[in-house]
């Protein structure tokens, strides 16, 4: 992961992020708060990211009015949502580094051939195609 800063370029490993969101919150005693609480908090960061989503596929007018800001947004309530996904590995003792090692070997596992994708994407298109037409051929409920 790269972290790009006005005055310098700065490599950041995972577990440097992990490291500096703790003692981030440790400095505030934000870390003192449920975990329960911290997932609320995520919860919350993902509607932003749904909301934003939303925007750039059309289903919401963009808000600001230009896709380029409307994907600033996102890249922002991304970040916030990773600080609470990170946060919560912290308080329950998971080292990120180690869960996401374990994510890809179960994606391998689950997925070790990466030719069946274009017949997956296939399938979802259609199921997708069929359910917008059905919704277009609905009647009015008026």
């Amino acid at each position: 992961m790269r972290l790009e800063t006005a005055s310098t370029a700065l490599a950041m490993h995972i577990s440097d992020y992990q490291n500096w969101v703790e003692n981030w919150d440790k400095a505030r005693t934000w870390d003192r708060v449920l975990v329960s609480h911290t997932l609320l908090h995520a919860l919350e960061e993902l509607g932003e990211v749904s909301k934003l989503v939303q925007m750039l596929e059309g289903y919401r007018p963009l808000d600001p009015p230009n896709e380029e800001a409307v994907r600033d947004l996102l890249a922002l309530e991304l970040s916030d949502l990773q600080v609470m996904l990170f946060k919560i590995a912290y308080q329950c003792g998971i080292d990120m580094e180690d869960a996401l090692r374990l994510g890809q070997a179960k994606a391998d596992a689950r997925f070790p051939d990466p030719s069946t994708g274009p017949a997956s994407q296939q399938t979802y298109r259609a199921r997708l195609d069929e359910r917008v037409a059905a919704l277009d051929s609905a009647p009015d409920s008026q």
